[in-house]
């Protein structure tokens, strides 16, 4: 019925009122007594192997000539990562995870068929021990607000009817019939967004700033450099609905006069890259993209173009840098991007997640969006919730939520009993909060404060095994070895604090060495070029400022109270609890481990390579690791 009306309508939509139905067209068409099937298609559920149960879905329901029955698709990511692969069962949205092949024949059978539910797929929430059937009860999803990645388990990404039928475009329609570019501004800017990628700049003061600025070429671009380890939230929308980017970028691009746009996205998100391209295709064919969109007389167009994979590139001015085929490093901006950005000329440059938002807040109106969130920081925030928690994952919340609620309440709190010790927030150049600090609200203001930020949505959570001290290494030789290198404060900065942190991990540290490490962070805040320098030092500072005994205990003891810093670390057998059955031995891979079978066996710390595997495999707590 699709194809009969894109025929009827000559192929392009040619105006707004044939946009409007063409979804009328397809709600009508739509048999409202289908049950629907959605598989998770994101790649983290393809990742656990959703592929192959796609593929077993769709040989089952051909098999058994259901096509007509079941409204079957493969939907972009469903958020709860940790659990795939997800399908979710319709109109009642009963929820299965880990779903195997295998399978498929008993859920068709059981749930589709005949409306029963499988009991060992359904979720068990570690909390009351009970099992939830519905989707919208199970905790990690009942407490999130879900305004962009809701559809992302509705609609199947390569089908732009999908998303026209759940109300897509209809924003771009609204901007062509009733608002003109400083009515579209000026809605950006009451509603208070932010840029989601890390800055937390006024999305409407640059849209304005860009709109006046003098420039006979105009591009708009969507960052989706996402290179945070641990954080996919922009990934995940560009996979599982790209037309909302798409929507939002053309709608920015008539609110400021340009006609070309870009999506800058790593190469080394393969599927957010074809997804992004087929969305192009399609409302390219459909008259949404290219020339005279639905009658307006505006032109405007998108092309891809793939990154490299360097996180500075992230940056905007080392973004624009990329386009414009040179090495991706930042530049003082004495002038906005607004102004001079790509080829010199005006650039509207703003994150996958901040365009996303756009059809949101023109759509339910800038009162209606506002009205989530805090005083300074309005609507939802997707993080990336993964670490030392229950349920990982994205995340959709509104803005002021607390850690404690993020932590506890929508990620289930920490495995196996162990206590919560820090969270980092912001990624890499984040900084990391202590149990202190769990009542905190999440938004741009109150996390900058706690020396922390915001980032693009990385929210990595950390037990009482974690060594803060090793955290802080981690993240400072990351981001040594992403520094494009360009100015001395970063390049020798970051090196320099490598290299003290690998000493004081490895027992060699001084407590000068402390001081030094402050300074340092105090000389890249104030001399780096870009946002990654000035930034960088959070991971050092804010475990200086809330874990300082660690270091201490590194640097004076020698020892590593989380028990991580393999050369901090001695293993010995209390020979009281040792039955001698000598598992330790045969698991030890240097023979360090002797002892006569069923008497205490002892291990030569000479020949120990502190590897852990005897702290494994005994069953009986006999080695002791200090």
């Amino acid at each position: 019925m699709v194809e009969q009306v894109r025929k009827l309508l000559d192929r392009k939509l040619k105006n707004v009122q044939e946009l409007e139905q063409f979804q009328q067209t397809i709600l009508k068409d739509k048999d409202s007594s289908q049950v629907t099937v959605s598989v998770c298609g994101g790649t983290g559920c393809r990742a656990s192997g959703a592929q192959d149960v796609v593929d077993a879905f769709s040989e089952e329901i051909e098999k058994r000539e259901l096509q007509v029955k079941i409204d079957f698709k493969e939907t972009g990511c469903h958020g709860f990562c940790e659990r795939g692969p997800v399908v979710v069962i319709g109109p009642k949205k009963i929820f299965y995870q880990h779903v195997k092949p295998e399978d498929v024949p008993e859920i068709i059978s059981e749930t589709v068929l005949n409306g029963k539910v499988v009991p060992r797929l359904l979720y068990t929430d570690p909390a009351t021990e009970k099992q939830i059937t519905h989707e919208s009860d199970v905790p990690f999803y009942a407490r999130q607000m879900r305004l962009i990645m809701g559809t992302n388990g509705e609609i199947d990404p390569t089908e732009i009817a999908q998303y026209i039928a759940a109300g897509g475009y209809s924003a771009l329609a609204k901007v062509f019939q009733q608002m003109n570019p400083d009515k579209i501004i000026n809605e950006i800017t009451k509603s208070g967004l932010r840029g989601r990628g890390g800055g937390g700049f006024p999305t409407g003061r640059k849209w304005q700033s860009c709109r006046t600025a003098e420039g006979d070429t105009k591009y708009v671009i969507c960052n989706a450099d996402e290179g945070d380890p641990g954080a996919y939230p922009d990934r995940s929308i560009l996979e599982g609905n790209p037309h909302s980017i798409i929507e939002g970028m053309i709608i920015g691009a008539y609110a400021i006069g340009a006609h070309q746009g870009i999506i800058y996205v790593r190469n080394e998100y393969p599927l957010a890259v074809e997804h992004a391209r087929t969305a192009i295709d399609q409302a390219t064919d459909y008259g949404l993209l290219g020339e005279n969109i639905l009658g307006s007389g505006f032109d405007f167009r998108i092309t891809i173009n793939k990154g490299g994979g360097a996180f500075v590139c992230g940056e905007s001015s080392a973004l624009i840098a990329s386009l414009e085929g040179k090495v991706g490093e930042p530049k003082a901006k004495y002038t906005h991007m607004s102004e001079r950005g790509l080829w010199d000329e005006p650039s509207l440059l703003n994150n996958v997640k901040t365009w996303a938002n756009v059809p949101l807040i023109i759509n339910k109106g800038a009162d209606w969006y506002s009205k989530i969130g805090t005083a300074g920081s309005k609507g939802t925030m997707i993080f990336s919730l993964v670490g030392k928690i229950n349920n990982s994952g994205l995340v959709e919340v509104p803005m002021g939520i607390t850690l404690r609620e993020m932590i506890y309440d929508i990620g289930g709190g920490i495995p196996g009993g162990k206590k919560f010790k820090a969270v980092q927030t912001g990624g890499p150049s984040g900084g990391c909060i202590p149990e202190d600090y769990l009542d905190t609200p999440v938004d741009f203001d109150e996390l900058t404060k706690l020396g922390s930020m915001m980032g693009s949505g990385g929210m990595i959570v950390m037990d009482e095994d974690t060594c803060m001290v090793d955290v802080a290494r981690y993240f400072i030789d990351f981001l040594k070895g992403e520094s494009c290198g360009k100015c001395t404060p970063c390049r020798e900065g970051l090196a320099t604090l490598s290299e003290i942190l690998n000493r004081i991990t490895h027992g060699e540290g001084k407590m000068e060495d402390l001081q030094t490490m402050e300074d340092i962070g105090e000389i890249l805040k104030i001399g780096a070029l870009c946002a990654l320098g000035r930034t960088a030092t959070n991971p050092v500072s804010s475990t200086l400022k809330y874990f300082k005994d660690e270091y201490v205990a590194h640097i004076k003891d020698k020892k590593c109270p989380a028990g991580v810093c393999r050369e901090l670390i001695e293993y010995e057998i209390d020979t009281d609890k040792c039955t001698g059955c000598g598992v330790c031995a045969r698991a030890c891979s240097t023979g360090a481990i002797t002892g006569e079978k069923r008497e205490p066996h002892v291990i030569n710390k000479g020949l120990c390579i502190k590897c852990g595997a005897c702290f494994d495999v005994c069953k009986f707590d006999a080695v002791v690791k200090h």
